[in-house]
C-alpha cells in the first residue's frame, strides 16, 4: 500500500471512531431538562374534560312554553285560600262566592300594585284579582294581581255590630270568613274625616279601618278607628282601570289620589257601554256605599285618544 493510501485510511478510522465517540457523549444538563408544559390550547379535546366554572340554567333546557289562547278574559277577585307551589295552582275563595281553581306558569304576569312581581309573591289569605281564560279544559291565570298589603297591625271591615256594654265591635272582612272581634277603650280614639267623632257613628254597615294597639288579656284592642264610609254616603272615584268584568259588573279601581285600590259595582243595564271603558282606562265614577259594596250611579270615561 502506498504512503498515500495508508494515510487516507487513517483519516478514516480516526474520523469514525471520533463520530462514535460523539454518540456515547452525554447531553449537557440544560438539554436534560424537561421543557416547560404547554400553555393549553382553547381549541385542545384534552381541556375540555377540565374542570370549569360555568353552570347551565335547566330552564334553558325546557322547550319554550306555547303562546296562550287568544280569549276574553274573565276577572276573578277574592282571597287565595290554597296555594300549590308544586302544581302551580292557587284556590281562590271568590267574593260573590263560591271557590275557583286556577292554575299559573311563566306565561303569568304577577304585579304588586302597579308593580312587577313573581309567584313568590303569592300567599295564603292574599286579596287577588285575576284575569282569567280557559286554556283547553283549565282555567288559567292570564294576570295576577296583588292588592295593596294592609299596613301590619291595621284591618279593614264592615261593622255588623256594637255592643255598647262590653265595648265589643265586631266587624266582617274579606279575609276571616268569621267576624273579629276588637275591644275599645277610653284611650281609643274615633275619627271620620280627619276630625273626632264618638261610637254613635258605629252603626251596622259601616266601612272602617282599625289600628290595633297592645293586646288585652289576648283579645284585640283597637287603639284608632277611622270612619271609612257610612251607608248611603256617596263617593267619588277617579283613576286607572285595574280590573273589569262587564259580566259581574265588576269595576277595580286604582286611585290617583291615594294610590288605594277600590271594588265599584255597577249594573251593566244602567250603564251605557263604552268602547273606551277597558283595563288601563281612565274613569270618574260616582258611587254611593250600600253598607257591603260601593255601586257605580255614575261613570265618565275619558277617551282613549286623551289617554
Amino acid at each position: 500500500m502506498g504512503r498515500l493510501a495508508w494515510c487516507a485510511f487513517l483519516v478514516a478510522i480516526l474520523s469514525g471512531a471520533g463520530a462514535a465517540g460523539a454518540a456515547q457523549t452525554p447531553a449537557p444538563a440544560q438539554d436534560m431538562v424537561s421543557s416547560a408544559p404547554k400553555s393549553a390550547d382553547a381549541n385542545d379535546p384534552a381541556d375540555a374534560t377540565g374542570d370549569t366554572d360555568a353552570t347551565i340554567d335547566p330552564a334553558s333546557l325546557l322547550p319554550d312554553l306555547p303562546s296562550l289562547p287568544p280569549a276574553n278574559a274573565t276577572l276573578i277577585g277574592g282571597i287565595i285560600q290554597k296555594l300549590d307551589r308544586v302544581r302551580d295552582e292557587i284556590t281562590v275563595q271568590a267574593f260573590g262566592g263560591g271557590k275557583e281553581k286556577i292554575f299559573f306558569d311563566p306565561r303569568t304576569h304577577i304585579y304588586l300594585g302597579s308593580q312587577p312581581g313573581s309567584a313568590a309573591d303569592l300567599h295564603l289569605g292574599d286579596r287577588v284579582y285575576v284575569d282569567t281564560i280557559l286554556d283547553g279544559s283549565m282555567v288559567f291565570a292570564k294576570n295576577i294581581r296583588l292588592r295593596n298589603a294592609v299596613v301590619a297591625g291595621e284591618s279593614q271591615g264592615t261593622i255588623t255590630a256594637y255592643r255598647a256594654d262590653k265595648q265589643e265591635l265586631l266587624l266582617r272582612d274579606a279575609i276571616s270568613p268569621r267576624p273579629m272581634k276588637v275591644l275599645l277603650t277610653p284611650q281609643t280614639t274615633i275619627v271620620q274625616g280627619g276630625r273626632a267623632t264618638t261610637v254613635n257613628e258605629l252603626i251596622p254597615g259601616t266601612l272602617v279601618n282599625i289600628k290595633f294597639g297592645s293586646q288585652q288579656d289576648g283579645e284585640d284592642v283597637a287603639r284608632e278607628v277611622s270612619v271609612l264610609a257610612v251607608p248611603g254616603m256617596s263617593f267619588t272615584f277617579a283613576g286607572r282601570v285595574t280590573g273589569l268584568d262587564l259580566r259581574l259588573g265588576l269595576l277595580v279601581i286604582t286611585s290617583s289620589i291615594d294610590n288605594k285600590t277600590y271594588e265599584i259595582s255597577f249594573d251593566p243595564a244602567l250603564i251605557p257601554p263604552d268602547e273606551n271603558l277597558h283595563e288601563a282606562a281612565q274613569v270618574t265614577v260616582l258611587a254611593r256605599f250600600d253598607g257591603n259594596h260601593y255601586v257605580a250611579r255614575n261613570m265618565t270615561v275619558q277617551a282613549s285618544n286623551q289617554q
